[in-house]
């Protein structure tokens, strides 16, 4: 059955940078699965998946447009911590994550990560760390079937035995 929109899919894969930087693998006998046409993986490689079947190898060059966008300079910010809840501060720290407004689009929330702390500031962005990446990805499909009704309606795929949320 070849991939097509409503179908799940199962797939191992590696992806890296286009400099060669390995950035992340699934797990042997684990292989990623999700429902095709319901942009739960990156763009480009959704547009490359599609019409292949299983056993198929996919060698894919994902431009940052069809991957995780291109890197948004406004996103990167120094910002006071004074301005985080005292409850919060002791918890800033590099890696810590929080939901705020889009700093130029109003009513846009999107998810910064804290990257440094200087002083009374720290250094966060709201880019996903592969912004601005061109990302290549080594696919092997191992599965394609229909999608089951209780998938299509909640919108995902469900692991072995059913409803796994």
């Amino acid at each position: 059955m070849p991939i097509i929109n409503d179908s799940v899919v199962s797939f191992h894969y590696t992806v890296a940078t286009a400099e060669g930087e390995h950035v992340d693998k699934s797990e042997e006998g684990q292989p990623l699965v999700y429902l095709h046409g319901h942009g739960q993986i990156v763009p480009g490689l959704e547009a490359a998946m599609a019409g292949r079947d299983v056993g198929e190898h996919i060698d894919a060059t994902i431009t940052p447009d069809q991957a995780y966008g291109e890197h948004e300079q406004e996103l990167d910010m120094q910002v006071p911590l004074e301005v985080f809840p005292d409850s919060i501060r002791p918890e800033i720290q590099p890696g810590f994550r929080f939901k705020a407004e889009h700093p130029t689009v109003a009513g846009r929330d999107i998810v910064f990560t804290v990257h440094g702390i200087e002083g009374e500031q720290a250094f966060v962005s709201g880019n996903h760390p592969l912004a601005g990446k061109t990302l290549q990805f080594s696919v092997d499909v191992v599965a394609v079937r229909h999608a089951s009704p209780e998938e299509l309606s909640h919108g995902h795929a469900h692991g072995p035995g059913g409803h796994h949320h």
